[in-house]
């Protein structure tokens, strides 16, 4: 069994938009700028990044949760469940977030199933921009299954 499996990200992308409070409006002013691309993908976000973006753009964006009251947490359990690959966060860097860990989680766990995720503007215009957003997309992770297999094996029987 190999210690990497290969994912392929869908050209039809299933993309994440959050934004701290603070970021809401660069982050719909974006989505109207590239409307004509962000319609031919999957679109979710957290609750009233989700809401806001739909009413001001018409865009069809699925909400969970506001971040603060677990949305972080669920687009997490989506990338985790193959749900979410790409996701785009305008994170506030100057005002203090109560729920920091729940953004380190997610931004560890796009990490950890190598999904491409851009922080601020610029990083979201280079990726969308990029030829990679019309094609599939195979990238490697790492072997969950077997990494879990070996960990039990190397466990102590007690």
């Amino acid at each position: 069994m190999s210690d990497k499996i290969t994912l392929t990200i869908p050209k039809k992308k299933n993309i994440a938009l959050i934004a701290h409070d603070g970021k809401k409006a660069e982050l719909i002013q974006w989505c109207k700028d590239n409307s004509e691309i962000l319609k031919k993908h999957f679109l979710c976000g957290t609750g009233t990044t989700a809401r806001m973006i739909a009413d001001a753009t018409d865009l069809p964006v699925r909400g969970y949760n506001s971040g603060p009251l677990g949305g972080d947490q669920q687009i997490g359990a989506k990338i985790v469940e193959g749900k979410i690959d790409f996701v785009i966060f305008f994170s506030d860097p100057l005002t203090a977030a109560p729920h920091d860990p729940d953004v380190k989680a997610l931004m560890r766990i796009a990490q950890v199933y190598d999904i491409p995720f851009a922080n601020n503007k610029a990083t979201a215009d280079f990726m969308i921009n990029s030829p990679l957003m019309d094609d599939e997309y195979n990238h490697d992770v790492i072997n969950f299954q077997q990494n879990i297999e070996h960990r039990a094996e190397t466990l102590p029987n007690k």
